[in-house]
């Protein structure tokens, strides 16, 4: 299956509980930010970072006297169904999986940003941890849905232990096999499915509300089609989606620089790049150890 998510944004009120959902899920910290005021709103963060993979952003349209529309809208990794950052990445850090998912290497990844320079939609974010550069993204929850499990006990050791019976483990593996942000969503405005499942329903959404919805779902095609489908009152480039994208996605910048180098020039771009990913990778190696002596091995952490 091809997994999707399809954002319904006039259900969204913009309360970031899945923002909230992708901090805890992915043990990400908080960090300082401020408001931003893009053209007509306001939001917090201003945008994604290698701690704020996801984002609700504000959107706010002027009705000539009346009550203006205001519109939140989800941004994090779009994961394109032909994504250019994989194809731009020099070292392979990035892959594109039959489940629709794109996920990244951290210890192949070089930080040379080609990824970010590649996506349409601007998402990678650089981070540096124990002088080892690499990009920052989301990845679609694919870790938490590819194992749904759910142990006996919850908090256990702890005075506020739950002992799962049947249905609360059905209803909690339920929620595990979505991404993060789809479970903690409390209006439904993200729906988690099959692609083609999920098409289907924003066309039935649209037939039954002409008024309420654009004719149009977005990410359908859209940069070649992505994960992320989007239904909206207002047009889709006033709130932040892009609708001047080619269907078909570049080659990437490696692509291109490998099709105009002759073989020796190619084969030394290519002993550079390795040696790059090499030292990326030791450099993880090398960090891991040191934590390792500190606190212990890292699988007891």
């Amino acid at each position: 299956m091809s997994r999707a998510v399809l954002v319904d944004t006039t259900i969204c009120t913009g309360c970031r509980g899945c923002q909230v959902a992708c901090k805890e899920q992915n043990d990400l910290p908080a960090e300082k930010t401020r408001f931003f005021a893009p053209a007509g709103g306001f939001q917090n963060p201003p945008a994604l970072s290698p701690t704020t993979l996801s984002l609700v952003t504000f959107w706010e349209r002027d009705r000539k006297g009346q009550v203006p529309v205001r519109t939140f809208v989800r941004r994090q990794c779009m994961s394109c169904l032909e994504p250019r950052c994989v194809k731009a990445c020099p070292v392979g850090a990035l892959n594109k999986n039959a489940d629709g998912s794109v996920t990244h290497d951290a210890a192949k990844c070089i930080g040379c940003l080609s990824c970010k320079d590649a996506c349409p939609f601007g998402v990678p974010t650089l981070e540096t941890v124990n002088e080892v550069p690499h990009i920052r993204k989301c990845e679609f929850c694919t870790s938490r849905v590819s194992d749904p499990s759910v142990p006996d006990v919850l908090n256990k050791g702890h005075s506020t232990e739950d002992v799962l019976d049947e249905p609360k483990r059905k209803r909690l593996v339920a929620a595990r096999s979505k991404p993060a942000c789809v479970a903690a969503c409390a209006t439904g405005a993200l729906v988690h499915g099959d692609r083609d499942e999920l098409l289907a329903e924003a066309r039935r959404r649209i037939r039954r509300a002409p008024a309420r919805y654009q004719n149009h779902v977005w990410g359908e095609k859209e940069a070649g089609g992505t994960s992320w489908l989007y239904l909206a009152s207002v047009p889709f480039d006033e709130i932040g989606l892009p609708t001047k994208l080619p269907a078909a996605p570049a080659e990437g910048a490696f692509s291109e620089v490998a099709g105009v180098l002759a073989a020796p020039e190619l084969a030394s771009v290519g002993a550079v790049l390795g040696g790059l990913g090499w030292l990326s990778r030791r450099r993880h190696e090398v960090a891991a150890a040191g934590r390792e002596g500190e606190d212990g091995p890292a699988k007891d952490r």
